[in-house]
């Protein structure tokens, strides 16, 4: 896998002097290698679009066969024309384009394990994210933080013939393949009759994403796991939902507030903000099937934000907001720099009696992407406390968590502060007391911008009170 990643990696840097980024670089890649294996497994293609067609092309025609390969392939039914859809070359040196193919022909990608070349797809979308920084964590969540989330929800499909699983802000699909990876492991590498099976590959993962590229690398990454997922190109909340409902929703909103200047106009939104993570939590209680669980990675403005209490009030009469994880400083450093997250886990259909929150947080070292990466030990003692019922039902104690770090809240305590859950904090923090261990510049500008973003929500919200109440002139 690594050799297969540095290999495609590799490449990528020749390319950015023709002017293609990281992330144009994965999509082009995704196009070719799809091409390449339907020749590996001889899928047949549209007449002069399949591999040996493009491989006899050079110079400019070359150019021009896969630019028109593309228009064509995007014009085709299924999840051919998903992937392919809105496709455009970004190719402006037929070398290049002549080499990447040559990488790829060296490669017989169908022999490899699934898992292997899912891997390096992965592999590479990682990179991508890590060398775009900027704006990438929102596509891109560190594994070790899926798979944690994915083991405490179990969305296991064998529960019954109609489950299903949705990430309404799926980015890349890691969380989709998560869950389809915890499922082979449950069963020893997929071992299902055949029913079973192509329902759970063809009829079990969905997903919504606003934007087409990282929606048609989720498309790819899915069908290299062998999954046929059904993920829409829509806006999940300024959008009405489908009638679709689903047992396990496990999703990371985006971060910030970029196109949240307004109110979602939906009626299934009790608290009309223009949060837009406050909003994708209504969201999720509506897409939830009664009796369905979710996990939502969260930043911590959300859990004190102006509306925060009227949102979790409403969440917490309809679910079970039985968990609450905090991340540890730097989860999706160098994605998001300064962003500060959590994991609220509940299940829809009876209300919440109590709270219990997890502090990763507190007197852990921030993590880094290199000195201090983020691995699955940050998050073992949570699973432990966690319990192995999917819905928050084992039988926890306090004494679970060796560090104290393990705490429950009852309703009443929460009602106190307004059901604005950032309040509950017992462990004194001695990281933030050390002044030779001050917040990096860029993580104290990023707080600050998010507090000001959201005191003009605030204002925004008030504004648009008074003048549903006729009162314009303030």
């Amino acid at each position: 896998m690594t050799d297969v990643v540095g290999k495609l990696w590799g490449f990528c840097h020749v390319l950015r002097h023709d002017g293609i980024d990281y992330g144009d670089y994965i999509e082009q890649l995704t196009y070719l290698l799809f091409i390449k294996m339907a020749d590996e497994r001889a899928i047949e293609l549209p007449p002069q679009t399949d591999w040996p067609y493009l491989r006899k092309q050079s110079g400019t025609e070359l150019l021009d066969t896969y630019v028109e390969a593309l228009r064509v392939l995007g014009k085709e039914r299924g999840i051919l024309g998903d992937i392919f859809s809105g496709s455009q070359s970004r190719f402006a040196n037929p070398v290049n384009l002549q080499k990447l193919m040559v990488v790829i022909s060296e490669t017989d990608w169908t022999s490899l394990d699934t898992d292997i070349k899912a891997a390096a797809f992965e592999g590479l979308l990682e990179k991508a994210a890590s060398e775009g920084k900027k704006g990438a964590g929102q596509y891109f969540t560190p594994r070790p933080l899926i798979q944690s989330m994915v083991r405490c929800i179990k969305p296991d499909p064998r529960a019954s013939k109609d489950f299903t699983i949705d990430d309404p802000a799926c980015g890349t699909g890691g969380f989709l393949v998560a869950a389809y990876e915890w499922l082979k492991q449950q069963t020893a590498g997929g071992a299902l009759d055949r029913e079973t099976a192509r329902r759970i590959k063809t009829k079990t993962y969905f997903g919504q994403e606003l934007v087409a590229r990282p929606r048609r690398l989720a498309l790819m990454n899915l069908y290299l796991h062998q999954v046929e997922p059904h993920i829409s190109l829509t806006d999940s909340i300024y959008e009405v939902p489908s009638s679709l409902r689903y047992d396990v929703v496990l999703t990371n909103p985006p971060f910030g507030t970029k196109g949240a200047n307004q109110a979602p106009e939906r009626e299934d939104f009790v608290v009309q903000t223009s949060n837009k993570q406050l909003n994708f939590i209504q969201h999720v209680l509506t897409i939830l099937k009664p009796g369905g669980r979710a996990a939502v990675v969260v930043p911590d403005n959300v859990l004190f934000a102006q509306q925060a209490g009227e949102v979790f009030h409403v969440l917490m009469e309809d679910c079970d907001l039985h968990t609450v994880l905090r991340c540890p400083r730097g989860t999706f450093s160098p994605y998001s720099e300064g962003t500060k997250t959590n994991v609220i886990f509940f299940t829809k259909g009876r209300p919440t009696a109590s709270t219990w929150i997890y502090d990763a947080r507190a007197n852990v070292p921030k993590i880094t992407k290199k000195s201090r990466p983020l691995t699955p030990k940050h998050f073992a003692e949570f699973e432990k406390c966690y319990g192995v019922d999917p819905n928050g039902l084992s039988n926890r104690s306090e004494c679970d968590s060796t560090e104290g770090r393990w705490r429950t809240f009852t309703l009443d305590e929460i009602k106190l502060k307004h059901y604005k859950l950032d309040a509950f904090k017992w462990i004194r923090d001695e990281e933030l007391d050390d002044p030779d261990d001050l917040p990096e510049p860029e993580e104290l500008i990023t707080e600050a911008m998010e507090e000001l973003q959201l005191a003009l929500d605030g204002l925004a919200d008030i504004q648009r009170l008074l003048e549903g109440n006729g009162v314009t002139d303030v």
